[in-house]
């Protein structure tokens, strides 16, 4: 233990935490919350209190010894190669997200087809008359590829702003429409690209009461007309929560409409002649075709034809298709259920595309458009190796082009052959160009571990294979299990800083995640929710076990949702772990349902007013299960002042209660809260800012653990 830093934390000691309690009572349960102060975020006293807080822990933290060497390894690694995604492909053209090494954020490039010359299309930090960092958080091209809607946001906010870059020009055309960050999934540009449809949210919500609005291209958005949504027609009634998009198709007649009932996995969709739209906006007369009872997780339309993943009869999910020109409801299955959990539809002219999970990687299955004697052909693509495909894009001339990486494969562009083609190997193209590091020395492997209630769960293990089981390797446990999310093999070059010296990374797939299907999301949701907090338990303790590492060198991770998981962990387990990250982290759980974003959530975590929900809740709210004296893990909390999924206030509380149990083991065991002040959620930041907070975390493990032959790599 560095006595250095030890010192420095010991004077002065964490800015003191004003307790002014409140008392509720949820179903006779009194509960006290002496920090429910911290909820007014803009109040002088939060912010003094949160500032003081954060130019203390970065004081610390610049101490710690080998953060500087560490930094700057992680460096060297995320600039070992250049990064892609988000790949277009319209018109002959594909459009697509960079960054180069040195480059602080990814940029908006296009290329003439996959493999012809490539040029720059928009820089977000060096946009002309406006200054600051930005984020690209969404684009959609138009039909025919001469214009893209843009969604640009600053400090991490996800606060969106649709922009319209002209491609040819390069500039912007005098759209600027806020409120626009709920349009993840792209706008629907009309077939002659005139305008689009697109969710905008009141300027006083952030989640919820959204409506889709038609726009023209240069009409005054503010004129916009609201199309489908909340309070846009009174036949059709919609959930405060609910958020509602549209879709359009070139080769398809039909508009789609699909709502996301906050953050539920199931969804409902609705269909209409696109050509009423722009003639009839709000009276547009929508027929539901899908309710949330169909369970159905993804939906798209080609033609006359409805695609879409059911888990209604299934928990891995089947692939089911309707006619729209029958006017009853009914679907026919296409690709039967088994072992692979269905995940994504992707269309391309003669057949449809599902990308499943099989045994933790990803497996991708053809289904042809055309039947014989009423059924599809089905067929599995070939992959090259083991891993994820991140990004799947159809081509002209049934070709796919894929982004695909595993835990030790570096990622790679491949364009995937149609069926039937004389060389039906897959095609490396340039696109995402090799990334110059050596994973030779580096291993991946996959276990079943027993969890409280004989449930096997899946372990994902990566280490050096040089690494003795000795029980000293220095380990971090990261999950996360919420709205059936799945932690897929994702290459990470910057986790090679932690490897290559030895280190162990693992990822617990643990319950509420959907790595195997919706039964497993189930498993560790609200009433469950204990079962997400005792798998990353058991996997702790099989780490342990198989002398991997000791509770001397073992740290766990959660953010978000994961917030949960990693909260519950050392609540409930403080003996496993030498140190913690709670990072964006869902730590009250109690009171984030008076979020922004409390309403979208009640799907996936419960709501305080239903006795059951509240009484499992309660039980697991990281905030209100620290107890006193207890000997807990050194932690450092991190969050975003601009974090509008998880606002700050919440992972605030979680160290100021942290602090408040323990202030005698301060300089040993401290809860320190790192703030950073020009960040969000995470989406949004820039390369530095997520290195800087890599080293940061990952020296205070390190610090930590003491001396366990760790030392940073000159």
């Amino acid at each position: 233990m560095n006595g250095a830093f030890a010192a420095s934390l010991a004077q002065p000691p964490y800015p003191a935490t004003p307790l002014k309690p409140v008392t509720d009572v949820y179903h006779g349960t009194a509960v006290v919350d002496p920090y429910r102060w911290m909820e007014d975020m803009k109040s002088a006293e939060f912010q003094t209190w949160l500032r003081a807080q954060a130019d203390y822990t970065k004081a610390g933290l610049a101490q710690l010894p080998g953060r500087a060497a560490l930094r700057e390894r992680l460096g060297q690694l995320s600039d070992a190669g250049e990064s892609t995604g988000g790949y277009k492909s319209v018109a002959g053209q594909l459009f697509y997200m960079k960054r180069a090494p040195g480059q602080n954020q990814s940029r908006l490039w296009l290329r003439a087809g996959v493999e012809g010359a490539e040029r720059e299309l928009l820089d977000p930090n060096n946009i002309p008359g406006e200054p600051g960092k930005h984020a690209i958080d969404w684009y959609t091209p138009s039909p025919d590829g001469k214009r893209l809607a843009i969604g640009l946001s600053s400090g991490g906010s996800e606060n969106s702003v649709l922009r319209v870059l002209d491609v040819a020009s390069g500039k912007f055309l005098s759209e600027a429409i806020a409120h626009t960050g709920l349009n993840q999934f792209g706008v629907a540009w009309f077939k002659d690209g005139s305008g689009f449809a697109y969710n905008r949210h009141p300027a006083e919500e952030r989640y919820n009461k959204s409506a889709v609005f038609l726009h023209k291209l240069g009409a005054d958005p503010a004129q916009d007309a609201p199309l489908f949504g909340w309070e846009v027609n009174a036949q059709e009634k919609h959930a405060l929560a609910d958020l509602p998009y549209v879709y359009l198709s070139k080769d398809s007649r039909w508009a789609l409409a699909e709502v996301l009932h906050g953050d539920a996995v199931e969804r409902s969709y609705w269909v209409a002649p696109a050509e009423d739209l722009l003639k009839k906006g709000a009276a547009t007369p929508w027929r539901r075709i899908i309710r949330p009872e169909d369970k159905v997780t993804e939906a798209t339309i080609s033609g006359d034809q409805i695609y879409a993943l059911s888990q209604k009869n299934a928990s891995r999910r089947e692939l089911l298709q309707l006619d729209l020109r029958l006017r009853a409801t009914l679907f026919r299955p296409l690709l039967p259920a088994g072992e692979s959990v269905l995940q994504d539809i992707k269309l391309a002219g003669d057949a449809v595309y599902v990308k499943a999970l099989d045994a933790g990687v990803s497996k991708l299955w053809r289904v042809e458009k055309k039947t014989s004697k009423g059924k599809p052909a089905i067929s599995t693509v070939a992959l090259p190796f083991e891993g994820t495909l991140r990004e799947i894009s159809p081509l002209p001339g049934g070709e796919l082009l894929v982004l695909h990486e595993g835990w030790t494969q570096p990622p790679q562009s491949l364009v995937l052959m149609k069926p039937g083609a004389a060389d039906a190997s897959a095609r490396r193209v340039n696109l995402q160009k090799p990334v110059a590091v050596d994973t030779s020395g580096v291993q991946a492997e996959r276990v079943m571990v027993k969890s409280h209630d004989g449930v096997m769960v899946p372990l994902s293990i990566m280490s050096s294979k040089s690494a003795p089981r000795d029980g000293k390797r220095p380990t971090i446990l990261i999950g996360y299990g919420a709205y059936g999310s799945t932690q897929e093999p994702r290459f990470g070059a910057t986790r090679l800083a932690w490897l290559e010296r030895g280190g162990v990374t693992a990822i617990c797939h643990v319950r509420g995640g959907g790595e195997l299907g919706e039964e497993w999301h189930r498993g560790g949701h609200i009433l469950t929710k204990q079962n997400t907090v005792s798998d990353f338990i058991a996997c702790a303790e099989y780490l342990i076990a198989q002398k991997y590492a000791s509770p001397a060198t073992l740290a766990g991770t959660g953010g978000s949702a994961g917030g949960i998981t990693i909260g519950g962990a050392i609540t409930q387990r403080p003996d496993l772990f030498a140190a913690a990250q709670s990072a964006v982290s869902l730590s009250d759980m109690l009171r984030m349902e008076t979020t922004l974003n409390g309403a979208p959530n009640i799907a996936e975590f419960g709501t305080v007013t239903n006795p059951a929900h509240f009484k499992s809740m309660y039980a697991l709210s990281p905030v209100h299960r620290v107890r006193d004296g207890v000997n807990y893990p050194a932690v450092i909390v991190t969050t975003g002042a601009n974090d509008p999924r998880v606002e700050a206030w919440i992972p605030a509380k979680f160290a100021a209660r942290l602090q408040a149990a323990q202030p005698e083991r301060y300089a040993s065991k401290p809860a320190l809260l790192r703030v950073d002040f020009e960040g969000g959620h995470g989406m949004g930041s820039g390369v530095s800012q997520r290195l800087d907070e890599t080293a940061d975390v990952w020296s205070f493990f390190l610090w930590q653990f003491g001396d366990v032959g760790f030392a940073p790599k000159r």
